[in-house]
């Protein structure tokens, strides 16, 4: 296994009917692979096949880290952690946490989720000791929970929903599903303080055009 290795993960699951499409982060090194979210609920068979095509069997997965509490990150948490026989180790922000237990109904959704664990509490600008470090961004505004990713050796941005990004271009966060837009652009304006050359956006996928100038672009509340 590659040292410090960080890939998108196109998850292709089923809404209703409809395809959903999102692209978790997997992360390895010699010691741990960490999948970051993991989708709506009942996809634990559709992660499981996306960890085979990265060369990565569902067991050798050893942590999993949340970005935020709604449904289509925490969804299958439960599941893959059922899965692993509580194996798995769970990382989440502070903040997250009550929604992750079930102790309370999520925002946007106003419903409790199947109850799971938070092994690790996160807080901002945490380095995780994971890959080769992973710095912890708190960036709320999308939810007031919401974190991103900073994965150090590669330069490298898990955004969750703190951006999305169309065709390759870097593109706010969507206005629909955030609920306070001003604290989230403020939460954009942060990740300018890092040397940031590529961006993995869950909706949306991977960026590495122009990163720095569309940063500064959205946080000034351009399109």
């Amino acid at each position: 296994m590659a040292n410090n290795e960080i890939n998108a993960v196109q998850l292709e699951m089923d809404a209703g009917g409809r395809t959903f499409l999102v692209h978790a982060a997997l992360l390895k090194d010699e010691r741990d692979a960490i999948l970051v979210d993991t989708g709506i609920p009942g996809q634990l068979e559709v992660i499981r096949q996306a960890l085979e095509r990265q060369g990565l069997p569902f067991g050798k997965l050893t942590k999993i880290i949340i970005t935020h509490q709604d449904l289509d990150h925490v969804g299958s948490l439960p599941d893959l952690v059922n899965a692993s026989g509580g194996h798995l180790e769970v990382l989440a922000h502070e903040l997250s946490k009550p929604y992750i237990l079930g102790e309370a109904p999520l925002i946007k959704r106003g419903i409790t989720v199947q109850a799971s664990k938070v092994d690790v509490t996160l807080q901002d600008g945490d380095l995780l000791p994971y890959c080769g470090g992973i710095r912890v961004i708190f960036t709320p505004g999308h939810t007031p929970d919401h974190i991103c990713l900073y994965h150090v050796p590669s330069k490298t941005l898990i955004s969750g929903d703190a951006l999305t990004s169309v065709d390759g271009v870097l593109m706010p966060p969507n206005p629909d599903f955030t609920p306070d837009m001003a604290t989230a652009l403020k939460s954009v304006a942060k990740l300018l303080d890092y040397d940031i050359e590529t961006v993995i956006t869950y909706h949306g996928g991977v960026c590495t055009n122009r990163i720095k100038e569309r940063l500064a672009e959205i946080a000034e509340g351009k399109k």
